[in-house]
């Protein structure tokens, strides 16, 4: 069994990775933060979605030897010039209030007609290993609505309304559609093939 570091200690997005990137790579076991000793993690500085998720797993693998996969993701909002983006998760002021993050945006965007809602979900997964660094992107093309609909989900997929949902939020989603859409789903099948095609080389 190898295993294979999540750098966070989100426990839905550990099971989301769990989900889509076990069953594509056999013999592998995903463990999350709080699975190993714990180090000191360094603030997500960079511009891109990219470098957060590089810097994730670099320091990962740096303080564990474990081959880790870290990723970086959040919301562009067309109307807000592609706002909160690497700020998604802080848009508010604290790291991670998800309710908070969620009701400045839709304050933001209270004058703003419905069809300029365009958003999307965006994100870049980052692997680091002892065989070197693979970064992998998804993208997820929808809109947002006034007001959150569904509980099957968390941060700002309440009010997002992917283009391939019929009409339903990312929360109102059960996990297999989702994982078949999304933003993540899309970047951990990329990282899965990437690694599987090295494991066969």
């Amino acid at each position: 069994m190898t295993q294979v570091l999540l750098a966070s200690r989100n426990p839905k997005k550990l099971a989301e990775l769990q989900r889509i990137l076990e069953p594509a790579l056999p013999g592998s076991q995903i463990i999350g933060l709080d699975d190993v000793a714990a180090y000191d993690e360094v603030p997500e500085s960079g511009a891109t979605f990219a470098d957060n998720a590089l810097i994730k797993a670099r320091e990962g693998f740096a303080h564990t030897g474990l081959p880790t996969v870290a990723d970086d993701s959040g919301l562009a909002v067309e109307a807000l010039n592609g706002m909160p983006g690497v700020l998604s998760a802080r848009w508010a002021g604290a790291h991670g209030d998800d309710e908070a993050n969620l009701r400045l945006v839709l304050a933001q965007l209270s004058d703003t007609p419905d069809e300029r809602l365009g958003a999307a979900f965006e994100c870049a997964v980052a692997f680091v290993g002892p065989h070197g660094e693979t970064v992998v992107h998804g993208r997820m093309p929808g809109h947002l609505i006034r007001e959150p609909r569904g509980s099957n989900g968390f941060g700002y997929d309440p009010i997002f309304v992917p283009d391939a949902a019929d009409g339903r939020t990312s929360s109102e989603l059960p996990n297999d559609e989702k994982d078949a859409i999304s933003h993540r789903g899309q970047a951990l099948r990329a990282l899965a093939a990437v690694l599987a095609a090295g494991e066969d080389d």
